[in-house]
């Protein structure tokens, strides 16, 4: 199973930083020798994926953020970890369809933000094999995020991108698909003249063709690490659950 992690933005609401904003630290892990480290945001992002089943990683990078590469190195907690770089920011869908070449069209993937954090530690395991699914997570302020309307059993029936009044408070953190529909979903794209930036406008408009997706309300907390609210906010979710404290060695890089 892939893990896909789009890391080439540029991160201007957090900025100004000496790194990217995928390696902000973010709470603390133990290394092999027991010794406390700062942890970097996306660290809980590719430990999920492991814990959901992921052995192989691609990090999508733009090409000033060779510190990622640098600070993971070529492995994490077993899994392989691979890199494509996008040559210049052009979104969401764009930096997730670089991936695809490395895929086999008989793989899983999973997809996430590596500027989040969010519980439970093992909710990819939630998401059910061979078909597109959303991680769900209710929150807030929904029209900060993606909300998913989807019906009770859990079909979705539109995503609203950062809309004023959406009609639910259930936004997507993460999700799952085999890779055959992600390539129907990079041709949709292609089909549309590559002009949506975030995947819930794409995703719309793959329901509209006739294509299905599922919702799945297994989060329980779900954090934009993104901006100095959201990073002060992470702060406190990890003083509320110490438990997730690292277990795992960490990057092979840091």
């Amino acid at each position: 199973m892939w893990g896909i992690v789009p890391a080439a933005g540029a991160g201007t609401r957090i900025q100004p930083l000496a790194f990217s904003k995928e390696l902000l630290p973010v709470g603390s892990r133990e290394d092999e020798d027991g010794v406390e480290r700062p942890r970097a945001v996306s660290e809980y992002l590719v430990e999920r994926m492991i814990r959901g089943g992921a052995d192989r990683i691609c990090f999508v990078i733009s090409p000033g953020k060779s510190d990622i590469l640098g600070y993971y190195g070529g492995e994490m907690g077993g899994a392989s970890l691979c890199y494509v770089v996008q040559p210049k920011p052009a979104g969401l869908c764009d930096s997730i369809f670089r991936a695809l070449p490395f895929i086999s069209p008989d793989d899983d993937v999973l997809v996430g933000l590596p500027d989040t954090l969010w519980f439970p530690e093992d909710g990819f395991r939630a998401l059910p094999d061979g078909e597109l699914s959303f991680l769900l997570f209710p929150v807030d302020r929904p029209e900060f995020f993606d909300a998913v309307v989807h019906d009770e059993d859990g079909s979705v029936r539109e995503i609203q991108v950062k809309q004023p009044g959406a009609a639910t408070h259930w936004v997507w953190g993460a999700f799952k698909l085999p890779a055959r529909t992600l390539a129907e979903l990079h041709a949709l794209w292609q089909e549309r003249g590559r002009r949506d930036e975030y995947i819930g406008t794409l995703v719309n408009a793959w329901l509209a063709a006739g294509g299905r997706a599922r919702g799945v309300r297994a989060g329980e907390a779900y954090v934009d690490v993104g901006t100095l609210h959201g990073y002060r906010e992470a702060i406190h979710v990890l003083e509320e659950r110490p438990a997730d404290v690292a277990r795992w060695g960490g990057p092979a890089g840091a």
